[in-house]
């Protein structure tokens, strides 16, 4: 019982000491915060504007990540073929490599001056400066997040049970759509989520692509470059509680849908 007793307090302790690591820096930046500058930067049009402009094209990317990403990630849950672990690699690396580095992969492709940027320039999309560029950004450093969260949720349901539903007629297309689909529903929107969350704290490659129109993490950036820490904190705060709100509802869906 007493080593039981000093496995219990041993975890405990080192489980709080991670989440004050954590919690505190969040507590913290509220504590802080200057009243006054606060409310100048609550009706701040271009502070407002950043945090719209955030959401907006974190969604994006995300609505892009379901159409893209859910297809390879079924493929990678059910399929068995050469080079499939390898694959499973490839998609990890936007997690690995440093997002400076992965906004300048993205600024050598999709630039007006290699054929991929051109092809998309001739057609009226540029992704140097603009909205575009910033979704793609954030599509590149958050798409794992989703195609893992997916691909697990997939290799919980039976394939059993898409063999029985195409034994009494369904097409491959029907069995997914009725069966696994929503049977993994949940792992699905949990990836999406992480997704688009981490769509919206991107700085790295999205400086490099599109440092105009300014998203809130660069807009934190410029003010602290600016004016200093007091008036970058502001923007910090208000995207944080933006985020956190937003994430708290989702979650709470999620795991309502779940519950049920």
């Amino acid at each position: 019982m007493r080593k039981n007793k000093c496995f219990n307090i041993l975890f405990c302790n080192l489980s709080f000491i991670v989440i004050f690591i954590i919690l505190f820096p969040v507590i913290n930046i509220f504590l802080k915060n200057d009243i006054q500058i606060f409310k100048q930067t609550l009706v701040d049009k271009e502070v407002i504007s950043s945090i719209l402009l955030t959401a907006r094209a974190s969604l994006y990317a995300s609505i892009f990540g379901i159409i893209f990403g859910v297809p390879l990630a079924y493929i990678l849950a059910r399929g068995k073929f050469f080079g499939k672990a390898f694959l499973e690699s490839v998609i990890d690396i936007p997690v690995i490599i440093p997002h400076s580095a992965a906004g300048i992969a993205l600024l050598g492709v999709f630039g007006r001056k290699f054929f991929v940027g051109d092809f998309f320039n001739k057609l009226g999309i540029s992704f140097v400066g603009t909205e575009y560029g910033i979704a793609l950004a954030m599509f590149f450093v958050s798409i794992p997040f989703l195609i893992n969260g997916a691909k697990e949720g997939f290799k919980l349901v039976d394939k059993r049970y898409e063999h029985v539903a195409m034994t009494l007629g369904a097409s491959k297309f029907k069995a997914f759509k009725d069966i696994t689909l929503p049977l993994s529903l949940d792992s699905i929107l949990s990836g999406v989520i992480m997704m688009w969350a981490r769509g919206i704290s991107e700085f790295g490659a999205v400086i490099i692509l599109a440092y105009h129109p300014m998203t809130a993490s660069v807009k934190i950036f410029e003010r602290f470059e600016a004016y200093g820490l007091n008036y970058a904190r502001p923007v910090a705060v208000m995207l944080i509680l933006v985020c956190l709100s937003i994430f708290v509802v989702l979650r709470l869906l999620v795991n309502n849908k779940g519950e049920k």
